[in-house]
């Protein structure tokens, strides 16, 4: 029983690292803000067909 509390850092570590991996990624996204951001939401909007109705 001596393993338990050593399964539990380790998972809590790893989720740690991911939340700092993911901090690091949504703030380089958040500064690329050039002609990219407004192509792909124009590329969306063009893919989605007109509603007939």
């Amino acid at each position: 029983m001596g393993g338990k509390p050593d399964i539990i850092k380790a998972i809590v570590l790893i989720f740690a690292i991911g939340l700092v991996i993911t901090g690091f990624t949504s703030i380089h996204a958040s500064e690329d803000s050039g002609p990219r951001a407004g192509t792909l939401v124009g590329a969306a909007q063009v893919a989605t067909p007109p509603l007939n109705r």
